[in-house]
């Protein structure tokens, strides 16, 4: 393993805080736990003197593995990053709550520019249980979309992973409100209407309750269900903010893909049709559903071949996707799936299959499906 001299990381040490990092002799002999604190700069300067060394795989930074991991790691990795993604949002907002949540959203970040397939699929088979987890995930998964959007656009580096923090903050204020509205068959209470309309400005205290001061960032909480003409809450305003704008689309272009009480997940295709004929000309809407297309991955399809399959990347074109069979064309599950190219007449995509249709047939577990992204 490549080591280097404490010294030459000294940025990354202060005094009274935990050590990021493991420190060893020259010998690479443990000296200091990750996690113990220095309390003197004589005790600093004797680690330099003895030529105390680390660990250089344990100076990369969260986002630094998932730029260098194989491939083949990557949906494990997605797995584990949104598990810190929710542990940071269900926490009470406090002193560090920043700091969770940015060392929760960088690699996030970093998985969604090393594959975007995968992270569309995050965004269209990642499923949540019980309400509180409900709420999250529709919180990342507006987080995910809006960050592709973002890129999509040529946003700049810092206003894309703002963007993001907006789409994962802006509800936390009613997060288990969420779970419990996607599963009740009637409309919501008076009390749950008061707590929708006010959730934009109770997310608002939360995050100044942490001690975030972004400007920016807490007005797009504020106003992210605001409309340009007027029409939204909480004060109908018409000047409505980049942010703002953004997370409000990538929220209304996902809720169309998850599933509630009273309706069904729409598939991706009719969600963007939907979205153009709402929002016809917007250049962030014609961007989302470009970057999604009418097939992306996660989606469930069927071909001219009769086979039923999930795609599993993007291809040359919005009709021409990568597709990995599930079942033979008379409909026979098969044990292992296969890959298909689709972009000839002899094996095309010809619908989308709606989630009620593929319940009713077995399925892989979620990350034998999501390791099909990255088998090619």
């Amino acid at each position: 393993m490549p080591y280097a001299e404490l010294s030459s990381v000294q940025h990354r040490l202060q005094l009274g805080e935990p050590l990021p990092f493991n420190v060893r002799d020259a010998d690479h002999t443990l000296l200091l736990a990750r996690g113990h604190a220095l309390h003197s700069a004589e005790q600093l300067q004797a680690l330099f003197t003895r030529g105390a060394v680390v660990d250089i795989a344990e100076l990369l930074q969260p986002a630094d593995l998932v730029r260098h991991a194989p491939r083949t790691q990557l949906p494990g990795l997605w797995a584990g990053c949104m598990a810190q993604v929710s542990s940071a949002l269900r926490a009470d907002p406090g002193p560090g709550y920043e700091a969770a949540l940015d060392d929760a959203a960088s690699p996030v970040q970093a998985l969604i520019e090393r594959d975007p397939d995968l992270a569309i699929f995050q965004v269209l088979r990642h499923g949540a249980a019980e309400d509180t987890a409900y709420g999250v995930h529709r919180s990342l998964q507006t987080a995910i979309t809006g960050y592709l959007v973002a890129q999509r656009l040529g946003w700049p580096a810092e206003q894309s992973a703002r963007l993001f923090k907006v789409a994962l903050t802006m509800n936390i204020s009613m997060l288990e409100l969420q779970g419990q509205l996607a599963r009740q068959a009637v409309p919501p209470t008076p009390q749950q209407r008061l707590a929708l309309q006010s959730h934009p400005m109770r997310s608002v205290q939360m995050l100044q309750k942490a001690g975030i001061d972004d400007g920016d960032w807490l007005e797009a909480v504020l106003h992210h269900h605001e409309q340009e003409d007027g029409q939204g809450y909480p004060s109908g305003r018409a000047e409505v903010g980049e942010l703002a704008t953004l997370a409000r689309r990538a929220d209304v272009y996902t809720s169309k893909l998850a599933s509630r009480a009273t309706r069904e997940a729409l598939a991706a295709d009719q969600a963007g049709r939907q979205m153009f004929m709402q929002d016809p000309g917007h250049p962030m809407t014609a961007a989302l559903v470009r970057e999604f297309g009418i097939y992306p991955p996660g989606s469930y399809v069927r071909l001219s071949t009769g086979e039923l399959g999930i795609v599993v990347a993007r291809g040359a074109s919005i009709t021409t996707p990568v597709v990995a069979c599930l079942t033979t064309g008379s409909g026979a599950s098969l044990a292992e799936p296969t890959r298909r190219s689709t972009d000839g007449k002899a094996c095309a995509v010809v619908a989308a299959v709606g989630e009620a249709q593929w319940r009713q047939r077995p399925s892989l577990p979620l990350d034998r499906l999501a390791a099909l992204v990255t088998a090619g």
